[in-house]
């Protein structure tokens, strides 16, 4: 038996000044995700499907990314399928975690984004440059986005 292709796993926290439920709606609201992600048709259902835009196609990624909901326990945990569109085994095919966590003064937030294919490599590049500033924008969303 060959033994099962080596995964990584890209890992982001951050100490955020809001409350859990306000990180919670910046995470789940299509018109706030918009903001801090990508263009979406996102809903915290489990067993939906949605798809994340990009506004320019990258080489080698279309810019859409195709996703499905799995997990959704308000203001403490949500977790999503991520794939890059492409049915060949060597597509992008990876599990988007969040973790919110209540702190005195705030959250924290923990973002995983588990299985990568070591043939993946340029994708994992690309996201483990690109999730810091999301989650930037992010944190600037929550303070924004109501009480």
């Amino acid at each position: 038996m060959m033994p099962a292709p080596e995964s990584h796993s890209l890992i982001v926290e951050r100490r955020l000044r809001h409350a859990p439920e306000k990180v919670w709606r910046a995470l789940t609201q299509s018109w706030l995700i918009d903001e801090w992600l990508m263009s979406n048709d996102f809903v915290p259902e489990v067993g939906r499907r949605f798809t994340l835009r990009a506004p320019a196609p990258l080489p080698e990624w279309s810019g859409v990314t195709h996703c499905q909901v799995i997990t959704v326990e308000p203001a403490r945990l949500l977790a999503y399928r991520w794939g890059d569109g492409t049915e060949s085994a060597s597509g992008l095919k990876t599990i988007v975690t969040w973790t919110l966590t209540p702190q005195e003064g705030g959250t924290l937030l923990r973002m995983e984004q588990s299985g990568f294919p070591s043939t993946t490599a340029l994708s994992y590049q690309r996201l483990d440059r690109s999730w810091p500033g999301f989650l930037d924008k992010l944190d600037q969303i929550a303070g924004l986005s109501g009480d």
